[in-house]
């Protein structure tokens, strides 16, 4: 199987989130990590177009770091980052499967079906969260 970690240039994939999101939703995302991963990166934004849009929620992914950092992005500044997670649940060559459910507070974040974060809003306004977007060093099998 041909892995073409390094050799082509890696397009992100922007999923447009039709009205928004609301409190109950749940977005799952699947895939397979790279063979040689340096990082991937996870975020919900509010216009794909912009590049200073507004970010509800991104997730770092870093292998280096064996990290998953977390922080949003509210007119144009960045927050404090968030780091603790009781484990690392990615590795090179495997399936994931990734869940972010919008509570009414936060975002709730599982891998493979554990508990890995909470993210408290900090961009109040979820409902103007319109799209996904991924790029890194993963394959995505689904998202929904």
């Amino acid at each position: 199987m041909a892995d073409n970690d390094s050799s082509t240039p890696v397009k992100p994939f922007v999923g447009e989130i039709k009205s928004g999101l609301k409190p109950s939703m749940r977005m799952t995302i699947m895939g397979i990590v790279h063979s040689k991963p340096n990082s991937f990166v996870i975020s919900l934004i509010s216009n794909p177009l912009e590049t200073e849009t507004d970010v509800g929620l991104e997730v770092t992914v870093s292998f280096r770091d064996r990290s998953v950092v977390r922080n949003a992005k509210v007119s144009g500044k960045w927050g404090k980052e968030e780091k603790n997670i009781p484990y690392f649940p990615f590795t090179a060559m495997q399936h994931f499967k990734m869940e972010i459910l919008c509570e009414h507070q936060q975002f709730r974040v599982q891998v493979d079906g554990q508990q890995l974060f909470d993210f408290t809003y900090r961009f109040q306004q979820i409902h103007k969260l319109t799209a996904l977007k991924i790029i890194g060093d993963l394959r995505l099998t689904k998202v929904v």
